[in-house]
């Protein structure tokens, strides 16, 4: 700009001064008087939104959400509870409130958020707990978990199928497929029949993610951690499913996600802090090399990339060395336990977590509800890194995970191989089998580990359900899990040999369950709509599991095996005077078997094996059909 031109400016800025002033002035009387309107708390939510007064922990976190909501004064009306601490994270959205329930009684109390003349008073209730609301007895080796994908088990209610906008497509082995609580409720009597104790769900809570992007169908990407996906069904109805399964003498396992949530989750949508997430907003893919947590030469570069990394890009990874963040989860769970009734959790990702952060989670749930029980994934396919993870593991040692329960997944990647294999005496087939549980000794607790040879992540363990030597595959891994040690766990449709190659896409393992939905071509639920083999299957998995069931020779016994010679594996299971013998066949041929190297577990000369009910004589030798399962109790 020249000489000439500043001049120019100067004198057009002061003969229009008395304009712009009296301009601005009005612009800025029309802020002050829209301000208050435009600031006005807006409370969006509360988390908790109820607590109960009693329990242990007598630090509670309420988690108050909304607009500039952290500008406020706060106060509490409660006589008997106290405020502790109030803490403002770097979005004004979210305010934290400590408060000591010590002294709580059941009563409803206000909290009061003041700013200049405003006040927003919220209502908050201290609930009556249950008498017996400690007294939980989690799921053990007594039981039998059917874990149930809800989306593909069974349609009870098309009316809340597209309820967030996104069609059902059954066609689509990615979309969302309408089943519900409501469908798995009115299979109650089937799964009670079936012999199952106790079922697992893959999560049920909110999954609102935009599925042109994402399917989340599974859900595993979390956008309401206190609310269950109304595709589902509501809380009550979750509720509803819950008492009925009690009323059967059945349990539930929720499964849970501490390590990351929905991208749509406000949490992320609207950070509370940039702390609140590993890398913030910034994607960056965990390595999912998780056995740095025990590598004892690992470098910081290996572990964080790990730990810290996110699970996929639309599922943003926690920070729980963040104590707010850590604080929120505990009790998160812990509010489902109390509200719903909950038996157990199965932990999804535990190795991804921060060590110490699930750790405190194990310990405080622990006791809370002594009798209770947590499963944690740890994908891992060794023993002893099995081992690292589970409570008072001495490999972990002064580290304490205070995990009851871990996935057998080593045991998972013998079966797959071994019932197909033909069994040497030096390895393969069962021989396999009776190796790896030579090593039993690394394991803190063997019979808190959940067994299973197939769930909602792998290819079903049945290849074709026409197939004989398939489905003398399933019988025998069947017979084996639910005799062996550990807490069994079936999937989904075992029962009737459905199929999924996990190749093929994660869909295919997730099929729906034929006459879950109305207009099936075939009721699955029903006898009548089984083929020949897939009830000779389904009877055969009911007779174990009903047999199971109270069976403490199997839930509470010792476990005796032989080395297996010619193919064929010997274990008993012996508890109080009691025993149960099994013998598996691991070839394809006929074996003549010299029943003197087993006379140890055999105090009888006669037996009724369960599967067949022929009474068989144990003198001398025993005849065996090639792939052959019997089961003798004494």
């Amino acid at each position: 700009m020249n000489l000439t031109d500043k001049k120019m400016n100067a004198r057009y800025v002061v003969s229009n001064f008395p304009f712009q002033f009296l301009r601005g002035a009005f612009f800025l009387l029309l802020f002050l008087l829209w301000q208050p309107a435009f600031a006005k708390m807006e409370l969006r939510s509360v988390e908790p939104a109820f607590w109960w007064a009693g329990m242990k922990n007598t630090e509670l976190q309420i988690l108050i959400y909304g607009d500039r909501i952290a500008d406020s004064r706060v106060s509490i009306s409660s006589s008997h509870c106290s405020l502790r601490e109030t803490v403002k994270l770097e979005n004004p959205n979210y305010l934290l409130l400590y408060l000591n329930t010590e002294h709580a009684i059941p009563e409803t109390f206000d909290i009061l958020l003041e700013r200049g003349k405003e006040k927003l008073k919220i209502p908050y209730e201290m609930r009556r707990r249950k008498d017996n609301a400690r007294q939980v007895k989690g799921f053990d080796s007594s039981d039998v978990l059917y874990l149930i994908m809800p989306d593909r088990f069974a349609n009870g209610d098309p009316s809340n199928d597209e309820i967030f906008g996104y069609p059902t497509d059954r066609n689509n082995p990615n979309a969302r497929h309408g089943g519900d609580f409501k469908g798995i409720e009115k299979r109650i009597d089937y799964l009670h029949d079936l012999g199952v104790t106790a079922i697992w769900l893959n999560p049920v809570l909110e999954n609102n993610m935009n599925e042109n992007l994402y399917p989340a169908y599974h859900g595993y990407a979390t956008t309401n951690f206190y609310k269950v996906d109304a595709r589902l069904g509501s809380n009550e109805d979750y509720l509803s499913l819950v008492k009925k399964l009690h009323a059967k003498g059945m349990k539930i396992v929720m499964d849970m996600i501490f390590n990351h949530c929905g991208s749509e989750h406000p949490f992320f949508r609207d950070m509370p802090s940039r702390d609140w997430f590993n890398h913030g907003k910034n994607y960056r893919q965990t390595t999912h090399r998780t056995g740095t947590q025990f590598d004892p030469y690992r470098s910081e570069y290996d572990y964080r990339a790990s730990v810290n990394g996110w699970f996929v890009e639309s599922m943003p990874d926690f920070n729980q060395r963040n104590p707010h963040v850590a604080r929120y989860f505990i009790q998160n769970s812990i509010w489902w336990i109390e509200y719903a009734g909950l038996d157990g959790i199965r932990q999804d990702t535990h190795p991804y977590a921060d060590y110490d952060m699930m750790s405190q989670w194990c310990k405080e749930v622990m006791e809370e509800y002594p009798g209770f029980n947590i499963v944690g994934e740890a994908w891992l396919h060794s023993n002893v890194a099995i081992a690292w993870w589970q409570r008072n593991s001495k490999l972990s040692a002064p580290r304490n995970s205070y995990l009851k329960t871990v996935m057998d997944f080593p045991l998972v990647d013998i079966m797959e191989k071994c019932f197909d294999e033909e069994t040497g005496d030096w390895g393969g087939g069962l021989f396999s089998i009776y190796e790896y549980l030579t090593q039993d000794l690394v394991y803190e607790d063997p019979q808190n580990l959940l067994v299973f040879f197939d769930n909602h992540d792998t290819s079903r363990f049945n290849k074709n359900a026409g197939d004989t030597l398939s489905i003398d595959r399933s019988k025998q891994a069947l017979a084996f899990v639910l005799t062996t040690r550990g807490i069994p766990q079936l999937y989904y449709g075992t029962e009737i040999l459905m199929t999924g190659f996990k190749p093929d896409g994660d869909g295919f393992l997730r099929k729906d369950f034929p006459g879950g939905w109305a207009g099936d071509k075939l009721d699955k639920f029903s006898a009548t709509g089984r083929s020949k083999k897939e009830n000779e299957m389904f009877e055969y998995t009911r007779r174990l599991l009903n047999w199971r069931k109270g069976n403490e020779v199997l839930s509470k016994g010792s476990l005796k095996h032989f080395v297996p010679q010619n193919g064929v594996y010997v274990y008993e299971r012996k508890y109080k005077g009691k025993s149960v013998v099994v013998l598996l066949n691991g070839t394809n041929k006929e074996q003549c078997i010299s029943l003197a190297n087993y006379r140890e577990v055999l105090p009888s000369t006669t037996a009724v094996d369960l599967i067949s009910g022929s009474r068989l004589s144990l003198d001398d030798k025993l005849e065996l059909e090639k792939r052959a399962v019997i089961i003798l109790e004494f």
